[in-house]
């Protein structure tokens, strides 16, 4: 699985044969990076603009982003990842080398591995498409104004675009989806977190206060309890865990 600062310059760039183009390397051997090789960051930061401790904090310290934040950034990226398509045979592999600790996160961490190992393509592309898309509609709907008003482009979504436009985040150019899609929200929330998305201080915890917890954490309980969901039940068991200690650590003192 790509990690969240090869994203960033992926997404900088257009797209995986533009960053490789812009390098001067071939699109195959971009195609098979999980994380930008330390050797090729000066050149992607040349070349994108992302700063070299996005493309790879473990390189490079920044005063601006802590461990904490890169963790958060990974785990909302993991998420946007699963939910925003089905995953293809490489993503199954990378996802089945998953580890973790004792912890919530890491129990939730080794079930997605699992789950990825015993997985195929076939059938998760299946799985997929009966819980998100469906004949006519999927067994869930991820999106924040069908949870909150029982419809869709409702208002909840023309207040979230608000709220995105005064922050500075532009809509993605050929974006179908609308923004209060749950993969949009949480690779939203994965920028503003690793600090790749430029926006004023606090800007994560509004969108989150206001445009997550509402719903999202209902839309995890519903995928993990829902019985088309196999390879996703531990998706939503990580979703709900994550978003639980999200709103735990925002309401801490600051």
């Amino acid at each position: 699985m790509r990690d969240i600062g090869l994203r960033e310059a992926i997404r900088a760039a257009g797209s995986v044969s533009e960053l490789a183009r812009r390098i001067g390397i071939s699109q195959p051997s971009v195609s098979t990076w999980d994380r930008i090789p330390a050797e090729r960051v000066i050149s992607v930061e040349s070349a994108t603009g992302v700063n070299r401790a996005i493309l790879r904090p473990d390189l490079y310290s920044s005063g601006e982003l802590d461990e904490i934040d890169v963790a958060r950034a990974q785990e909302y990226s993991l998420l946007a990842a699963l939910l925003s398509r089905a995953p293809d045979k490489a993503l199954l592999e990378k996802l089945a080398t998953l580890r973790g600790d004792a912890s919530p996160i890491g129990m939730a961490h080794i079930a997605i591995a699992e789950a990825a190992a015993n997985a195929s393509v076939e059938r998760v592309e299946r799985e997929y498409f009966d819980l998100f898309i469906g004949l006519g509609r999927g067994e869930i709907l991820p999106y924040g104004s069908y949870y909150l008003t029982g419809f869709l482009h409702e208002r909840p979504l023309a207040r979230l675009r608000e709220d995105l436009r005064t922050i500075g985040i532009e809509r993605t150019e050929g974006e179908v989806e609308p923004e209060d899609h749950a993969a949009i929200l949480c690779e939203i929330m994965a920028g503003l977190a690793s600090k790749t998305l430029s926006a004023p201080a606090g800007s994560d915890r509004m969108i989150f206060e206001k445009h997550l917890v509402p719903w999202i954490g209902r839309f995890f309980t519903d995928l993990e309890q829902n019985d088309a969901s196999k390879f996703y039940r531990p998706v939503g068991t990580l979703g709900r865990t994550f978003m639980e200690i999200e709103t735990e650590a925002f309401a801490l003192p600051s």
